[in-house]
Parts: C-alpha cells; sequence; structure tokens
C-alpha cells in the first residue's frame, strides 16, 4: 500500500459533532467516558485515555475552566475541555489559560446584550470552519509525500525507501515545529499583557 493510502486512513477529522454534546450536566466518569468515545480514532494505543480525572482536575486547579458546580460539569465545559484536549500536545498550561480565560470571560455566562455569541456558537463557527480546513491540511501532507519522494534520485532499494520516509516525517516534523512557534508568537504578542511582553522580549 502507498504511503498516500495510509495518509487517506490516518488524516480522520476526529471531532465531535455540535449536536452531539450533551445538553445535560455530566458527572466526572460520564466526562471521561464521552470523550473516550468520541476521540477514539485519536488514541495511538487503544488503552491510552484521552482526559482522565486527573488531567481534568488539574485543568481545573490551573484555571483552565471553571471549577464544576456540585461535582457536575456543564455543557460548556465540555467545550472548553474540547479545546484543551486539541492544545495540550503543543501548548503549556499558562499558554492554554491565556487563550482560553477570554473566552471563558466573554462569553460563558448567558449574556444580556441581543446578538452576542455564546459558547455553542462559537463551537458551530469553528467546528465549520475546521471540517473545511482538514481537507486542506491533507492536501499539504500530501504535496510534502510528493516533495519527499523526489529526495535521493541517485539511491535504489530499501536505502532510498528508509531516507525517504525519515525525509517525510523531517518535513512533516517542520511543518509542526515552525506552526508551534508562530502559534507562541501569537500567544506572547497577542494574549500578553504589554509590561509582560516586554520583559519577555527581553529575556529573548
Amino acid at each position: 500500500m502507498d504511503i498516500k493510502d495510509y495518509i487517506a486512513q490516518w488524516c480522520k477529522l476526529d471531532y465531535i459533532l455540535p449536536e452531539d454534546i450533551p445538553n445535560i450536566e455530566l458527572y466526572m466518569d460520564q466526562v471521561t467516558t464521552f470523550m473516550d468515545q468520541h476521540f477514539s480514532n485519536s488514541k495511538r494505543y487503544k488503552d491510552d485515555k484521552t482526559l482522565t480525572k486527573t488531567m481534568i482536575n488539574n485543568y481545573t486547579k490551573n484555571k483552565l475552566m471553571p471549577p464544576p458546580i456540585k461535582k457536575k460539569y456543564s455543557k460548556n465545559q465540555i467545550y472548553l475541555l474540547i479545546y484543551i484536549y486539541y492544545f495540550k500536545n503543543i501548548l503549556s498550561i499558562s499558554d492554554i489559560q491565556k487563550i482560553l480565560n477570554p473566552l471563558t470571560e466573554r462569553f460563558y455566562e448567558p449574556s444580556s446584550v441581543s446578538g452576542k455569541i455564546d459558547f455553542s456558537g462559537i463551537y458551530q463557527s469553528l467546528y465549520e470552519v475546521e471540517h473545511e480546513h482538514h481537507y486542506k491540511i491533507k492536501e499539504s501532507i500530501e504535496e510534502t509525500i510528493d516533495l519527499a519522494k523526489s529526495a535521493f534520485p541517485d539511491l535504489e532499494g530499501e536505502d532510498k525507501e528508509l531516507l525517504q520516509k525519515f525525509t517525510i516525517i523531517a518535513l512533516l516534523s517542520y511543518d509542526i515545529f515552525l506552526r508551534k512557534q508562530i502559534i507562541e508568537r501569537m500567544i506572547d504578542n497577542l494574549y500578553t499583557p504589554s509590561h509582560t511582553k516586554k520583559d519577555s522580549d527581553e529575556k529573548r
């Protein structure tokens, strides 16, 4: 099987549909079960957990989201946990906090202002944009594979195959590295108070 065929299998949008998010409050065990069921395809190993009780408790302690009320988690907290799940593999806790806290402060509670978007509207809009963007990501990965296959034209056999696989991984890793750098710079410049940003810039 060609590697592009594998990519087609692996590069699937493992996303929770807006209509699948429960309208009722959930206990911790229900939250972890819900996340495991909906993100099962994103696990590397079968026994991996998407979010554990310890993780969720730590997110509350670190103020990434409001604490549960009477041990129950609201729909808005589920939205926040989904965002945290995507962010946690590439960003620090403090960076995630800087991104999510402004959303929680402005849109978490029901607004009396007519027309102001709420968490459900934010999630719906983000889902629609990401769903469309997913196919562009897949095309970009396929272009990377084609570029890697053009490398080492003078080699043949196992040596060429090994080095081309390495090239694919190296190029994709560089892509992630560069995007992570951009994300961190955005957080430093757009989410950090001006006096803190100045101190951070001076240390670099």
